[in-house]
Protein backbone atom coordinates (compact mmCIF):
# COMPACT_ATOMS: atom_id res chain seq x y z
CA UNK A 1 0.00 0.00 0.00
CA UNK A 2 2.80 2.59 1.03
CA UNK A 3 4.43 1.25 -2.08
CA UNK A 4 1.42 2.60 -4.47
CA UNK A 5 1.30 5.98 -3.11
CA UNK A 6 4.73 6.71 -3.61
CA UNK A 7 5.01 9.42 -6.63
CA UNK A 8 6.16 7.99 -10.10
CA UNK A 9 9.14 8.92 -11.48
CA UNK A 10 9.13 9.28 -15.47
CA UNK A 11 12.74 8.17 -17.03
CA UNK A 12 11.53 11.52 -19.59
CA UNK A 13 11.81 14.00 -16.25
CA UNK A 14 15.51 13.54 -16.12
CA UNK A 15 15.87 13.27 -20.02
CA UNK A 16 18.39 15.89 -21.96
CA UNK A 17 16.45 19.22 -22.82
CA UNK A 18 16.29 18.66 -26.50
CA UNK A 19 16.55 22.37 -27.11
CA UNK A 20 19.83 22.25 -27.19
CA UNK A 21 20.61 19.82 -29.70
CA UNK A 22 18.87 20.57 -33.55
CA UNK A 23 16.25 18.77 -34.82
CA UNK A 24 16.39 18.68 -39.28
CA UNK A 25 14.29 21.83 -39.52
CA UNK A 26 17.44 23.65 -37.87
CA UNK A 27 20.27 22.52 -39.91
CA UNK A 28 21.02 24.05 -42.86
CA UNK A 29 22.00 21.48 -45.22
CA UNK A 30 18.44 19.76 -44.47
CA UNK A 31 16.33 22.64 -45.67
CA UNK A 32 18.73 23.39 -48.45
CA UNK A 33 18.49 19.87 -49.69
CA UNK A 34 14.58 19.74 -49.55
CA UNK A 35 14.29 23.39 -51.15
CA UNK A 36 16.13 22.01 -54.08
CA UNK A 37 15.11 18.76 -54.84
CA UNK A 38 10.96 20.14 -54.83
CA UNK A 39 12.30 21.70 -58.14
CA UNK A 40 13.59 18.44 -59.43
CA UNK A 41 16.28 19.25 -61.19
CA UNK A 42 17.65 15.79 -62.44
CA UNK A 43 21.16 14.32 -63.57
CA UNK A 44 22.34 12.60 -66.59
CA UNK A 45 24.97 10.79 -67.90
CA UNK A 46 27.71 11.63 -70.21
CA UNK A 47 27.65 8.48 -72.31
CA UNK A 48 30.58 9.55 -74.47
CA UNK A 49 32.86 10.14 -71.53
CA UNK A 50 32.56 6.86 -70.35
CA UNK A 51 35.90 5.17 -69.73
CA UNK A 52 37.73 1.84 -68.50
CA UNK A 53 40.72 2.16 -66.44
CA UNK A 54 42.61 -0.75 -64.83
CA UNK A 55 40.19 -0.87 -61.54
CA UNK A 56 37.20 1.23 -62.13
CA UNK A 57 34.90 2.61 -65.05
CA UNK A 58 34.38 6.54 -65.05
CA UNK A 59 31.94 9.03 -66.52
CA UNK A 60 30.62 12.40 -66.17
CA UNK A 61 27.40 13.12 -64.77
CA UNK A 62 25.77 16.52 -65.46
CA UNK A 63 23.15 18.33 -64.08
CA UNK A 64 20.68 20.20 -66.35
CA UNK A 65 20.34 23.39 -64.61
CA UNK A 66 24.13 23.83 -63.20
CA UNK A 67 26.05 22.60 -66.37
CA UNK A 68 28.52 21.80 -63.55
CA UNK A 69 29.83 17.93 -64.38
CA UNK A 70 30.87 15.88 -61.82
CA UNK A 71 32.87 12.62 -61.91
CA UNK A 72 31.49 9.13 -61.12
CA UNK A 73 33.24 6.03 -60.25
CA UNK A 74 32.07 2.24 -60.11
CA UNK A 75 34.12 -0.01 -58.97
CA UNK A 76 34.25 -4.27 -58.44
CA UNK A 77 35.48 -5.08 -55.21
CA UNK A 78 35.96 -8.65 -54.23
CA UNK A 79 33.33 -10.22 -52.09
CA UNK A 80 30.37 -9.48 -54.31
CA UNK A 81 30.70 -5.80 -53.42
CA UNK A 82 30.09 -2.52 -55.61
CA UNK A 83 31.48 0.73 -54.92
CA UNK A 84 30.39 4.30 -56.22
CA UNK A 85 31.97 7.56 -55.75
CA UNK A 86 30.87 11.10 -57.24
CA UNK A 87 33.13 13.34 -56.69
CA UNK A 88 33.45 17.21 -58.34
CA UNK A 89 35.65 16.97 -61.54
CA UNK A 90 37.53 20.21 -60.87
CA UNK A 91 37.01 21.10 -57.44
CA UNK A 92 38.04 24.06 -56.32
CA UNK A 93 40.66 22.36 -53.90
CA UNK A 94 40.16 18.77 -52.94
CA UNK A 95 36.90 18.12 -50.89
CA UNK A 96 37.25 15.59 -47.74
CA UNK A 97 37.62 11.84 -48.26
CA UNK A 98 37.62 9.61 -45.27
CA UNK A 99 41.20 8.52 -44.66
CA UNK A 100 41.12 5.87 -41.83
CA UNK A 101 38.14 3.83 -41.67
CA UNK A 102 38.89 1.19 -44.55
CA UNK A 103 41.53 -1.71 -44.02
CA UNK A 104 43.35 -0.71 -47.01
CA UNK A 105 42.92 -0.31 -50.46
CA UNK A 106 39.96 -3.04 -51.59
CA UNK A 107 40.80 -5.62 -53.95
CA UNK A 108 38.99 -4.84 -57.49
CA UNK A 109 37.85 -7.25 -59.58
CA UNK A 110 37.07 -5.92 -63.40
CA UNK A 111 33.39 -5.46 -64.35
CA UNK A 112 33.01 -6.31 -67.84
CA UNK A 113 30.71 -3.95 -70.15
CA UNK A 114 27.93 -5.84 -71.69
CA UNK A 115 25.75 -4.40 -74.63
CA UNK A 116 22.27 -2.69 -73.19
CA UNK A 117 19.99 -0.35 -74.65
CA UNK A 118 20.44 3.03 -76.46
CA UNK A 119 20.98 5.38 -73.52
CA UNK A 120 21.99 2.68 -71.14
CA UNK A 121 25.66 1.04 -69.91
CA UNK A 122 25.45 -2.35 -68.06
CA UNK A 123 28.90 -3.77 -66.09
CA UNK A 124 28.92 -7.14 -64.80
CA UNK A 125 31.15 -8.79 -62.83
CA UNK A 126 33.21 -11.30 -64.08
CA UNK A 127 30.37 -14.45 -63.45
CA UNK A 128 27.65 -12.53 -64.92
CA UNK A 129 25.93 -12.83 -62.16
CA UNK A 130 25.96 -9.28 -60.61
CA UNK A 131 25.42 -6.30 -62.91
CA UNK A 132 25.30 -2.41 -62.81
CA UNK A 133 22.56 -1.51 -64.92
CA UNK A 134 22.92 2.77 -65.42
CA UNK A 135 20.28 4.58 -67.31
CA UNK A 136 21.74 8.03 -69.14
CA UNK A 137 18.49 10.06 -68.75
CA UNK A 138 17.68 10.93 -66.30
CA UNK A 139 20.52 8.93 -64.15
CA UNK A 140 19.96 6.01 -62.24
CA UNK A 141 21.23 2.93 -61.31
CA UNK A 142 19.95 -0.41 -61.07
CA UNK A 143 21.85 -3.23 -58.78
CA UNK A 144 20.82 -6.65 -60.88
CA UNK A 145 21.45 -9.94 -59.02
CA UNK A 146 20.36 -13.36 -60.70
CA UNK A 147 17.95 -10.85 -63.21
CA UNK A 148 15.97 -9.54 -59.94
CA UNK A 149 16.78 -5.94 -59.56
CA UNK A 150 17.52 -5.26 -55.91
CA UNK A 151 18.43 -1.87 -55.51
CA UNK A 152 18.06 1.54 -57.43
CA UNK A 153 20.02 4.69 -57.01
CA UNK A 154 18.65 7.85 -57.77
CA UNK A 155 15.13 6.62 -58.50
CA UNK A 156 13.85 9.13 -57.09
CA UNK A 157 16.37 12.04 -58.59
CA UNK A 158 17.52 12.93 -54.58
CA UNK A 159 21.06 12.86 -56.05
CA UNK A 160 22.31 16.24 -54.71
CA UNK A 161 26.00 17.78 -54.63
CA UNK A 162 27.41 21.22 -53.62
CA UNK A 163 30.27 22.42 -55.12
CA UNK A 164 32.91 24.34 -53.50
CA UNK A 165 33.30 28.18 -54.52
CA UNK A 166 34.94 31.23 -54.26
CA UNK A 167 34.27 33.51 -51.25
CA UNK A 168 31.39 35.87 -52.40
CA UNK A 169 33.21 39.21 -50.99
CA UNK A 170 35.77 38.08 -53.70
CA UNK A 171 33.86 37.63 -57.26
CA UNK A 172 33.76 40.16 -59.72
CA UNK A 173 30.83 42.34 -59.94
CA UNK A 174 29.66 40.62 -63.24
CA UNK A 175 29.32 37.23 -61.45
CA UNK A 176 27.24 38.99 -58.49
CA UNK A 177 25.00 40.62 -61.33
CA UNK A 178 24.32 37.15 -62.64
CA UNK A 179 23.38 35.81 -59.71
CA UNK A 180 20.94 38.53 -58.98
CA UNK A 181 18.02 36.69 -60.43
CA UNK A 182 18.11 34.15 -57.88
CA UNK A 183 16.91 34.75 -54.68
CA UNK A 184 20.49 35.77 -52.90
CA UNK A 185 19.19 37.99 -50.63
CA UNK A 186 20.99 38.28 -46.86
CA UNK A 187 18.14 37.13 -45.42
CA UNK A 188 18.14 34.11 -47.69
CA UNK A 189 21.57 33.30 -47.24
CA UNK A 190 21.68 33.26 -43.46
CA UNK A 191 18.57 30.87 -43.40
CA UNK A 192 19.77 28.27 -45.85
CA UNK A 193 22.90 28.66 -44.02
CA UNK A 194 25.11 29.06 -47.28
CA UNK A 195 28.58 31.13 -46.13
CA UNK A 196 27.50 30.77 -42.17
CA UNK A 197 25.55 29.26 -39.75
CA UNK A 198 24.38 29.76 -36.63
CA UNK A 199 23.16 27.57 -33.50
CA UNK A 200 23.27 28.88 -29.84
CA UNK A 201 26.39 30.87 -29.63
CA UNK A 202 27.61 28.83 -32.31
CA UNK A 203 28.98 30.07 -35.47
CA UNK A 204 29.94 28.26 -38.61
CA UNK A 205 32.10 29.79 -41.44
CA UNK A 206 31.80 28.51 -44.51
CA UNK A 207 35.17 29.67 -46.45
CA UNK A 208 34.03 27.80 -49.56
CA UNK A 209 30.26 27.93 -49.20
CA UNK A 210 28.32 25.01 -48.88
CA UNK A 211 29.18 21.89 -49.58
CA UNK A 212 26.58 19.13 -48.73
CA UNK A 213 25.63 15.94 -50.59
CA UNK A 214 22.76 13.36 -50.66
CA UNK A 215 21.73 10.22 -52.72
CA UNK A 216 18.30 7.95 -52.56
CA UNK A 217 18.27 4.29 -52.43
CA UNK A 218 15.34 2.15 -53.28
CA UNK A 219 15.23 -1.41 -52.01
CA UNK A 220 12.43 -3.63 -53.42
CA UNK A 221 10.58 -5.84 -51.87
CA UNK A 222 12.45 -4.76 -48.34
CA UNK A 223 10.66 -3.91 -45.49
CA UNK A 224 12.97 -4.40 -42.26
CA UNK A 225 15.92 -2.10 -41.92
CA UNK A 226 18.33 -2.16 -39.24
CA UNK A 227 21.85 -0.34 -38.60
CA UNK A 228 23.07 2.97 -38.55
CA UNK A 229 23.95 3.35 -34.95
CA UNK A 230 24.31 4.78 -32.25
CA UNK A 231 20.31 5.72 -31.50
CA UNK A 232 17.95 5.13 -28.45
CA UNK A 233 15.45 3.41 -30.66
CA UNK A 234 13.68 0.08 -31.41
CA UNK A 235 16.48 -2.59 -33.57
CA UNK A 236 14.52 -2.47 -36.52
CA UNK A 237 14.59 1.21 -37.91
CA UNK A 238 11.39 2.79 -38.18
CA UNK A 239 9.80 5.20 -41.44
CA UNK A 240 10.78 8.94 -40.63
CA UNK A 241 7.82 10.35 -43.13
CA UNK A 242 5.99 11.66 -40.08
CA UNK A 243 8.93 13.10 -38.08
CA UNK A 244 12.88 13.88 -37.25
CA UNK A 245 15.42 11.69 -39.76
CA UNK A 246 18.09 9.92 -38.00
CA UNK A 247 21.30 11.72 -37.19
CA UNK A 248 24.70 10.18 -37.50
CA UNK A 249 26.92 12.57 -35.35
CA UNK A 250 29.39 11.93 -32.45
CA UNK A 251 27.90 13.51 -29.51
CA UNK A 252 28.22 12.94 -25.32
CA UNK A 253 24.24 12.69 -24.46
CA UNK A 254 23.38 12.59 -20.66
CA UNK A 255 20.20 11.66 -19.61
CA UNK A 256 19.19 11.05 -23.68
CA UNK A 257 15.23 10.32 -24.35
CA UNK A 258 14.46 6.67 -25.06
CA UNK A 259 12.60 5.67 -28.63
CA UNK A 260 13.74 9.07 -30.63
CA UNK A 261 15.96 9.42 -33.35
CA UNK A 262 18.47 12.10 -31.97
CA UNK A 263 22.47 10.53 -31.81
CA UNK A 264 23.64 9.97 -28.58
CA UNK A 265 27.67 8.54 -29.37
CA UNK A 266 28.91 7.36 -32.01
CA UNK A 267 28.35 7.47 -35.57
CA UNK A 268 28.37 4.31 -37.75
CA UNK A 269 26.81 5.27 -41.84
CA UNK A 270 25.91 1.31 -41.95
CA UNK A 271 22.46 0.06 -42.82
CA UNK A 272 21.07 -3.34 -43.57
CA UNK A 273 17.96 -4.39 -45.06
CA UNK A 274 16.43 -8.14 -45.17
CA UNK A 275 13.99 -9.93 -46.74
CA UNK A 276 13.13 -13.79 -46.90
CA UNK A 277 15.85 -15.17 -48.89
CA UNK A 278 18.33 -11.69 -49.50
CA UNK A 279 19.96 -9.61 -46.75
CA UNK A 280 21.75 -6.55 -48.60
CA UNK A 281 23.61 -3.83 -47.18
CA UNK A 282 24.67 0.16 -47.69
CA UNK A 283 27.80 1.58 -46.19
CA UNK A 284 28.18 5.35 -46.76
CA UNK A 285 31.50 6.32 -45.76
CA UNK A 286 31.23 9.82 -45.18
CA UNK A 287 32.10 11.06 -41.49
CA UNK A 288 30.44 14.03 -41.62
CA UNK A 289 27.19 14.85 -39.96
CA UNK A 290 25.00 13.27 -41.45
CA UNK A 291 20.92 12.63 -41.39
CA UNK A 292 18.95 9.12 -43.04
CA UNK A 293 15.35 9.68 -43.96
CA UNK A 294 13.59 6.12 -44.41
CA UNK A 295 10.34 5.17 -46.26
CA UNK A 296 8.42 2.31 -46.64
CA UNK A 297 5.44 2.10 -49.16
CA UNK A 298 3.69 -0.77 -51.10
CA UNK A 299 4.19 0.05 -55.00
CA UNK A 300 0.91 -1.57 -56.70
CA UNK A 301 1.59 -4.09 -59.72
CA UNK A 302 -1.17 -5.65 -62.11
CA UNK A 303 -1.36 -8.64 -63.89
CA UNK A 304 -3.98 -9.18 -67.02
CA UNK A 305 -5.72 -12.03 -67.27
CA UNK A 306 -7.46 -13.73 -69.56
CA UNK A 307 -11.07 -11.46 -68.58
CA UNK A 308 -9.17 -8.34 -69.73
CA UNK A 309 -8.23 -5.73 -67.43
CA UNK A 310 -10.85 -5.30 -65.66
CA UNK A 311 -10.27 -8.56 -63.71
CA UNK A 312 -6.18 -7.80 -63.51
CA UNK A 313 -4.55 -9.47 -60.62
CA UNK A 314 -3.11 -7.29 -58.05
CA UNK A 315 -0.22 -7.40 -56.22
CA UNK A 316 1.45 -5.25 -53.90
CA UNK A 317 5.16 -5.11 -53.30
CA UNK A 318 6.30 -2.97 -50.70
CA UNK A 319 9.70 -0.82 -51.26
CA UNK A 320 11.78 1.11 -49.23
CA UNK A 321 13.13 3.99 -50.10
CA UNK A 322 16.75 5.55 -47.98
CA UNK A 323 17.54 8.92 -48.26
CA UNK A 324 21.12 9.70 -47.17
CA UNK A 325 22.30 13.58 -46.85
CA UNK A 326 25.46 14.81 -45.62
CA UNK A 327 27.12 18.07 -44.67
CA UNK A 328 30.08 18.43 -47.00
CA UNK A 329 32.75 15.23 -48.30
CA UNK A 330 31.95 13.34 -51.35
CA UNK A 331 29.39 10.15 -52.22
CA UNK A 332 31.21 7.61 -51.11
CA UNK A 333 28.90 4.43 -51.19
CA UNK A 334 29.72 0.70 -50.70
CA UNK A 335 26.77 -1.48 -51.52
CA UNK A 336 26.99 -5.04 -50.14
CA UNK A 337 24.80 -7.42 -52.12
CA UNK A 338 24.67 -10.61 -49.61
CA UNK A 339 23.36 -12.60 -50.20
CA UNK A 340 22.95 -14.32 -46.61
CA UNK A 341 23.28 -11.75 -43.76
CA UNK A 342 26.73 -13.78 -42.55
CA UNK A 343 27.59 -12.27 -46.27
CA UNK A 344 27.18 -9.14 -45.57
CA UNK A 345 28.67 -9.08 -42.14
CA UNK A 346 31.65 -10.68 -43.74
CA UNK A 347 31.54 -7.81 -46.44
CA UNK A 348 31.58 -5.39 -44.02
CA UNK A 349 34.19 -6.55 -41.64
CA UNK A 350 36.35 -6.99 -44.97
CA UNK A 351 36.26 -3.60 -45.34
CA UNK A 352 36.77 -2.07 -41.72
CA UNK A 353 38.43 -4.95 -39.89
CA UNK A 354 35.40 -5.24 -37.59
CA UNK A 355 35.36 -8.44 -36.02
CA UNK A 356 38.91 -9.86 -37.86
CA UNK A 357 41.16 -9.41 -35.08
CA UNK A 358 38.31 -11.42 -32.36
Amino acid sequence: MEAAEKEEISVKDEAVDKNIFRDCNRIAFYRRQKQWLSKKSTYQVLLDSVTTVEDSTRFQIINEASKVPLLAEIYGIEGNIFRLKINEESPLKPRYEVPDVLTSKPSTVRLIPCSGDTGSLILADEKGDLRCHITANPFKVDLVSEEEVVMSINSLGQLYFEHLQILHKQRTAKENEEEASVDTSQENQEDLGLWEEKFGKFVDIKANGPSSVGLDFSLHEFEHLYGIPQHAESHRLKNTRDGDAYRLYNLDVYGYQIYDKMGIYGSVPYLLAHKLGRTIGIFWLNASETLVEINTEPAVEYTLTQMGPVAAKRKVRSRTHVHWMSESGIIDVFLLTGPTPSDVFRQYSHLTDIGEKQ
